[in-house]
């Protein structure tokens, strides 16, 4: 991008083109801007865009004499000319609404917001599950099943349920299995896997060992998951798009959305910074994704238990909008996380 200086006419005529680009997805000429009553003559506003076609700000199709938006243009405008705007309160109204209707589980939580990102934006979207830095046990139970087999049962802070059997040496009465779960649950509620580790002074027998040594295992083998689920939607929302009539364009989409490997970079960009994040055309360290923006946003509480959400389309995207629905998502599902783990909100 090119570190010219813009006139104050040139931003608003760059401003104004982009804006009218977004609208119509149809090349802007001359004419157009000047229902924008800059006080000067269409020669003049011509002349401006073409200066800004010569700093790599516009450029046009062959068959066109009206100019569209590079991604220099775009990253100009988000960084000095958008306008900051937030979601309207009807909006934010009719989505806290659907959360409040929602049952209240994570999974229904992580799906919803899927759905509102996609609609709201009219473009694709993910959101990835919140990841604690350490899961803390909120809950044990311990079922008999057989003579020398009983089901052990994990419940931990943020709502996942986790199984694992444990065989033992001799039968155990299920009065005796309930006892210990619950002097175990007294002992270790809200612990991470190491405070589980050093509490092994205080159980007296074998069986109690047992159990600690399969809840330690269970918790440090979640706490090494470098990833976390994600939840998708929208992607017919852009499928039938004018920017993307070709192959490349949806195909690039696709691979944000799908592929491993670049959902697990894009969630740590998200949550290596705070706030919201533009990404238009890869930023030069993107190359596979020359037609694609993406907005991101961390959200959940910093330093304990955050995930990244994020909408997905082409570089013609109304960025201010899009902008002010993912923040308020963010700051939505922020708030919900910190209720369900028990964190006081501090984003």
């Amino acid at each position: 991008m090119t570190n010219e200086h813009l006139t104050e006419r040139q931003q608003k005529i760059l401003k104004y083109v982009i804006q009218e680009y977004i609208r119509t997805a149809t090349p802007i000429s001359s004419k157009t801007i000047t229902a924008y009553s800059l006080g000067v003559q269409a020669a003049t506003i011509r002349n401006e865009m073409a200066r800004l076609e010569e700093l790599g700000y516009l450029t046009h199709p062959h068959t066109s004499a009206g100019r569209v938006p590079t991604e220099a243009g775009y990253r100009y405008f988000v960084q000095k000319l958008m306008q900051q705007v937030e979601l309207p309160d009807e909006e934010q109204r009719m989505i806290s609404h659907q959360f409040h209707q929602a049952r209240l589980e994570l999974d229904q939580w992580l799906k919803l917001s899927a759905a509102v990102l996609a609609h709201t934006s009219h473009n694709a979207s993910l959101i990835t599950a919140p990841k604690s830095a350490l899961c803390h046990l909120k809950h044990i139970e311990l079922i008999s099943i057989q003579d020398n087999v009983v089901l052990l049962i994990l419940v931990l802070q943020g709502g996942m349920l986790k199984q694992q059997i444990l065989s033992l040496d001799n039968p155990v009465e299920q009065a005796n299995l309930s006892q210990l779960a619950r002097r175990l649950g007294d002992l270790w509620a809200g612990m991470d896997a190491n405070e589980i580790a050093s509490s092994t002074t205080n159980l007296l027998d074998d069986l109690a060992l047992k159990v600690c040594d399969l809840v330690e295992d269970t918790m440090r083998r979640i706490d090494a998951r470098s990833s976390s689920d994600v939840y998708r939607d929208g992607l017919l929302n852009i499928l039938n798009r004018p920017d993307f009539k070709n192959r490349e364009g949806i195909q690039q989409i696709i691979r944000v959305l799908e592929e491993h490997q670049v959902v697990e970079r894009l969630v740590h960009e998200a949550l290596q910074q705070g706030g919201v994040q533009i990404i238009i055309g890869g930023d030069g360290k993107w190359e596979e994704f020359s037609d694609v923006s993406i907005v991101l946003a961390r959200y959940g509480v910093e330093n304990k238990v955050t995930g990244a959400m994020g909408v997905i389309g082409p570089l013609r995207m109304p960025y201010s909008r899009t902008v002010s629905v993912v923040r308020y998502m963010s700051h939505l599902m922020s708030n919900l996380i910190s209720d369900l783990y028990g964190y006081q909100k501090s984003q």
